[in-house]
């Protein structure tokens, strides 16, 4: 799928309002069928999986599927597989080419107690689920939470690594959800202004560097390695799930220019870096869309996560 910036242009000039209404709308609607597929496969799994690559908004659309499903009388429980990392050790952790260790790997996930824990819940049974302290980059089971499913209950997990057949192909009753950012945003003769992958760069570097503004540096620095940990461990798996959502929203780009133009254009890296002509890009075309005031963002929107004062928000 893909937008017309002139269309987005012409809407936030003429009802800003009415077009995030709309817009959210929408996507509200992706998240009630995808709710309702979840629920008729209860009778086979209490699991959902659901998986993204980094700022796809994995985050909020569990939540807004847990909060359906409660509307649909079904209790649930959304649970970031983020709580599943191990405690790193150098010694044996996974590297990437360049011999760092590769933190986007599977390799850092306890995907043995993941999967214990999965059948666990499918038969009743009480869990604790772990607390990774990324701080001290170490999991304390001292914070664990417990966790047992009753009858009609449900468990959602969200991580990048969900769909990795290590997990799914273990789970193969489990419902399974994909979400990217999948659209770009066109100009009138069709050439693509705004890349797809730009939405998720911008989000996360609005996200990250919202009280830090130097974090938005680190970020925009990863982004090369993340990119290449999709590439291998996520969109790979895609098509495990029998759920996809495109996260995209018409407006975004428009609000979050806001947010997202200052660290951009105050990002400490240099024209060597990978990736630098990419970002030198993303941040040149934001004159082209006008701008829309967040005021206008409902609390309870996707884009919530990024630009934060959601209900969403941890």
């Amino acid at each position: 799928m893909a937008y017309s910036l002139a269309q987005i242009n012409a809407a936030v000039r003429s009802d800003p309002r009415g077009f995030v209404q709309e817009s959210d709308a929408a996507y509200d609607k992706k998240i009630e069928a995808a709710a309702r597929k979840i629920a008729a496969n209860l009778g086979k799994s209490r699991i959902v999986l659901l998986s993204g690559p980094s700022g796809s908004g994995k985050t909020t659309t569990a939540k807004k599927i847990e909060a359906k499903l409660e509307e649909m009388g079904i209790r649930s429980h959304a649970v970031a597989m983020d709580n599943y990392f191990k405690t790193v050790d150098p010694e044996t952790a996974p590297r990437n080419r360049e011999g760092q260790i590769d933190y986007e790997s599977p390799f850092c996930m306890d995907m043995d107690l993941l999967n214990r824990h999965f059948a666990a819940l499918d038969r009743g049974e009480k869990i604790l689920i772990p607390k990774f302290e990324f701080a001290r980059q170490m999991r304390s089971d001292i914070k664990s939470q417990p966790l047992r499913l009753g009858r009609d209950e449900i468990a959602i997990f969200e991580g990048i690594h969900a769909l990795n057949d290590i997990i799914s192909g273990r789970n193969p009753q489990a419902a399974k959800v994909y979400i990217s950012a999948r659209s770009d945003i066109l100009g009138e003769s069709g050439e693509a202004v705004f890349k797809r992958t730009w939405l998720r760069l911008e989000r996360r570097a609005v996200r990250d560097g919202k009280f830090r503004a130097w974090k938005a540096d680190v970020t925009v620095k990863m982004w090369a390695n993340v990119r290449r940990g999709e590439k291998l461990y996520i969109s790979p798996f895609k098509d495990n799930a029998g759920i996809v959502f495109d996260s995209a929203l018409p407006y975004e780009v428009s609000v979050i220019r806001a947010f997202a133009q200052p660290l951009f254009d105050h990002l400490r890296v240099s024209p060597d870096m990978e990736r630098y002509e990419e970002v030198r890009q993303l941040a040149e075309a934001y004159p082209r869309f006008e701008i829309l005031d967040e005021s206008y963002v409902a609390p309870d929107s996707l884009i919530r996560e990024f630009i934060g004062g959601g209900i969403y928000d941890d």
